[in-house]
């Protein structure tokens, strides 16, 4: 009976001490941050449709024809939060010098640019950026840098 009554002790004594000892290891528990305000512009890029749709604060004011990754390239899926950088007159270091105007990077080496290949819009033909018009990449351009690169919220899909 004594080693039963020592037990249930030693037992309750751990159960009480436990959250006091937790406590003096263990960092405090992170506060509950504030949800991050959601970005003032979504681009969603369709490889499957060839188009972007352009939202600002929610609402879609652009759709535009693009082309994404011709056979054998690839245009990565996923989505990405804020621009990288932004080049006015880009130029490719890895396509021989190739015009990328109003290039917003947004996931390493891809970004959205303009093109001079307009004609094929609407159909895969890049070797990986997301192409659209140029006079359309202006304006995104100007948005991002209107708005900021934080931002932006990049979403391509299948």
């Amino acid at each position: 009976m004594r080693r039963l009554i020592a037990a249930l002790t030693l037992a309750l004594m751990a159960c009480t001490s436990l959250p006091a000892l937790a406590a003096q290891i263990l960092p405090p528990a992170p506060e509950a941050q504030a949800a991050e305000p959601p970005a003032r512009i979504v681009v969603r890029v369709s490889i499957s449709r060839q188009v972007m749709e352009v939202f600002h604060e929610g609402r879609k004011i652009h759709e535009w024809p693009v082309s994404t990754a011709r056979q054998g390239k690839i245009t990565p899926t996923g989505a990405w939060n804020g621009a990288q950088w932004l080049s006015r007159n880009h130029r490719s270091s890895l396509y021989n010098n190739a015009p990328m105007p109003f290039a917003v990077f947004y996931n390493g080496n891809y970004a959205i640019h303009g093109t001079d290949q307009v004609r094929k819009l609407g159909r895969p033909a890049s070797a990986g950026c997301v192409r659209l018009h140029t006079a359309n990449a202006k304006i995104l351009f100007n948005m991002v840098r209107a708005e900021g690169k934080d931002n932006l919220r990049v979403t391509v899909v299948r």
